[in-house]
């Protein structure tokens, strides 16, 4: 009896162990410790700067309140339709090019290669990872120019014997494409990777025993249990496409002019805020930018599941 009286005042009963709380409480103001400077830094870059957008994109240069009007502005802008178009296509050809390919790149460097081979291939694709978007688009007005590049003879046998041609507007989101995919695909490629490699050794040696061949193991077992992350890598890089500006911008630079000022909506904005001084109307180009983002990526998740936490968790 007094064991039972010591225990309900607080003394721990033979044979248990009190649980001690503190450890949980420090780890607790570790995390938020941890996570300060990325909530100040967020606020400071990300929310501060998107609800000033939101502010100057319903109002004019007086600060009075405009309603939709900055947006039928921008809208009825004979550049607004070109550019975004010029980024639909864009961003198609880029979603499936960095979707597909690093998906089945990893799936061969994870089940077709020795370790030591995949690590020098996972390295090497890296590498242009590494460049600054500036200077990978010079490394590509390089590669491109039939007067100096390498694989001039590559480029005159299509057809492209100066750097006019290979700059038509019709060849414009394909040379995007090839610079975004090159220093992008990289790290998705060892990110996919680390993906694949959380598949238990079990589940593919039980698909081996059952007949399924590499590829049909890739198809039915491998890329469905990594879905969650190639939508999430579908997601940034959606995100990433709609933003592009370093590359037309240095091409425009480099070709005198033959690539439009304001071929993508953030060179548009661009023109508007630094240009003509309008600030309102390049704030409503943003935003509708990130209301396409939003909307693609509510479907993706929603559709997915990607925040939904799997059985067992």
């Amino acid at each position: 009896m007094t064991t039972v009286i010591e225990a309900g005042r607080g003394t721990t009963a033979p044979g248990t162990t009190q649980p001690d709380r503190r450890p949980a409480r420090r780890g607790g103001w570790a995390g938020l410790v941890f996570a300060a400077p990325y909530t100040v830094l967020l606020l400071a870059f990300g929310v501060f700067p998107t609800a000033y957008a939101v502010y100057l994109a319903f109002t004019n240069d007086q600060g009075q309140f405009t309603g939709v009007g900055q947006f039928a502005k921008v809208m009825g802008d004979y550049r607004f339709g070109p550019a975004f178009l010029n980024i639909a296509v864009y961003l198609v050809m880029w979603l499936v090019s960095i979707v597909v390919l690093t998906v089945v790149v990893a799936v061969v460097l994870r089940s077709r290669m020795r370790p030591g081979l995949s690590a020098i291939f996972r390295f090497l694709y890296y590498i242009p990872g590494a460049l600054a978007g500036v200077a990978s688009v010079l490394v590509w007005l390089f590669m491109l120019d039939p007067n100096v590049s390498p694989a001039a003879g590559l480029l005159r046998a299509l057809g492209f014997d100066n750097f006019g041609k290979v700059l038509d507007p019709a060849n414009l989101p394909v040379i995007f494409v090839i610079i975004a995919f090159w220093t992008g695909a990289g790290g998705w490629i060892v990110v996919m990777y680390g993906a694949l490699n959380n598949i238990p050794d079990e589940v593919m040696e039980a698909a081996r025993m059952d007949g399924a061949g590499p590829w049909r193991a890739a198809w039915f077992i491998q890329i469905p249990m990594i879905s969650k992350w190639i939508v999430y890598m579908a997601i940034l890089a959606f995100a990433a496409g709609t933003q592009l500006f370093v590359e037309p911008q240095l091409l425009q630079t480099a070709s005198l002019g033959r690539v439009s000022p304001t071929w993508s909506p953030n060179q548009l904005a661009y023109v508007f805020a630094f240009q003509n001084g309008d600030f309102n109307g390049a704030a409503a180009i943003s935003l509708f930018l990130l209301v396409i983002g939003l909307i693609l990526a509510a479907v993706l998740v929603t559709r997915s599941g990607l925040f939904k936490a799997e059985e067992g968790e």
